[in-house]
């Protein structure tokens, strides 16, 4: 292993983040792919062992969104012939829930199309969390229904939410370029309001949609400002009919290049491989495996994943195991990292100024 990749191995360790100069270096292919892949590896075995997490989706409502992003299928405009249809009821994905849950899932993730909840929404969700806790309460429930209001965010806490995902995309400078209706820094906002009520928050990115090394530094860099627990990578699924259907650029170095950098960038977060790995990984799914923690299990928004029963092969085969709901997916408190105070007021030290 060379003198940058010990460097970053190191550095992760520590929970410090790569240079800039380290971050494009990875991404740029200074470095053998497979000896990235083995740096990152010893990151992500540090910090969750062999343990591979299951999350699946449930598409509450699905379609005819009024929002623009260029990437997505139910967006305005679509030509895309997905399913539509409103919301459905919490009995089926209570059903569809525990059914994930049998098959090893371990978070369970409630999402909505449109801008944002208005209250009855917010209502129908606390409707579903109650009936999906009610034969599975140690469950993990994720929402992610657009931007909130105020307020929204507590009542999800409330009801047993676990978690709000709100994925950053891209970078803030191109986020223009992708979609004109909201802006990134009303994704942050979201984001902190979750945040500050409590919920987990999720955030991550979506991939092959035309960004550059430096864009993609620039969503690192953003998202470890925000302090998340899970940042879930995607790779662009390019439906016909969008905007972005004809972009078939990812290969699966690059996409395990992107997967090593972010793992060198949040060692102790849960890093899920998500949309799009099936058909841009391919068969080097397995060495994701090194890389990420989490994975999606079965299909997703709106488009069909691989069947989970292959997944769980997959995730033996490569040596791995299913990480169980008694086990814990983040590192414990770190308390070597809390320093009392022994200087400033009240001692005879200057303070730290």
């Amino acid at each position: 292993m060379t003198t940058l990749l010990d460097d970053l191995v190191s550095k992760a360790l520590r929970r410090e983040r790569p240079t800039r100069s380290e971050a494009l270096a990875v991404l740029g292919g200074a470095e053998e792919l497979l000896d990235v892949v083995a740096a990152g590896a010893k990151v992500r075995r540090e910090f969750f062992g062999k343990r591979v997490k299951l999350n699946t989706i449930i598409n509450m409502k699905s379609g005819l969104c009024p929002e623009d992003c260029s990437y997505c299928s139910q967006r305005l405009g679509s030509a895309t012939e997905i399913l539509k249809y409103s919301w459905i009821t919490p009995e089926a994905a209570a059903d569809t829930a525990d059914a994930a849950v049998r098959a090893g899932a371990k978070r369970v993730c409630l999402v909505a199309s449109g801008r944002g909840p208005g209250n009855r929404d917010i209502t129908r969700i606390e409707t579903t969390i109650e009936a999906i806790k009610k034969d599975n309460p140690h469950v993990e429930v994720c929402v992610c229904l657009g931007l909130l209001s105020d307020g929204q965010a507590e009542r999800l806490a409330k009801a047993g939410a676990h978690a709000y995902s709100h994925n950053l995309n891209t970078s803030e400078e191109r986020y223009a370029d992708i979609c004109t209706t909201h802006t990134f820094a009303d994704r942050v906002d979201t984001l902190k309001q979750a945040g500050a009520a409590g919920l987990s928050p999720c955030s991550g990115a979506i991939f092959g949609m035309g960004e550059s090394d430096s864009d993609i530094v620039d969503l690192a860099v953003a998202l470890r400002e925000l302090d998340p627990d899970s940042v879930p990578v995607n790779f662009l699924i390019p439906f016909e009919g969008t905007p972005l259907g004809q972009r078939w650029e990812l290969t699966p170095e690059r996409c395990l290049r992107i997967l090593a950098l972010f793992r060198f960038y949040f060692p102790d977060v849960e890093v899920r491989l998500a949309g799009g790995r099936e058909i841009h990984l391919r068969g080097m799914q397995p060495l994701a495996l090194h890389l990420a923690n989490s994975i999606f299990l079965g299909d997703y928004l709106t488009s069909e994943g691989q069947p989970g029963e292959d997944d769980r092969q997959m995730i033996a085969d490569a040596g791995f195991v299913v990480e169980g709901v008694e086990e814990q997916t983040l590192p414990g408190a770190r308390h070597d990292l809390v320093a009392v105070r022994r200087r400033g007021a009240g001692t005879g030290l200057p303070s730290n100024t």
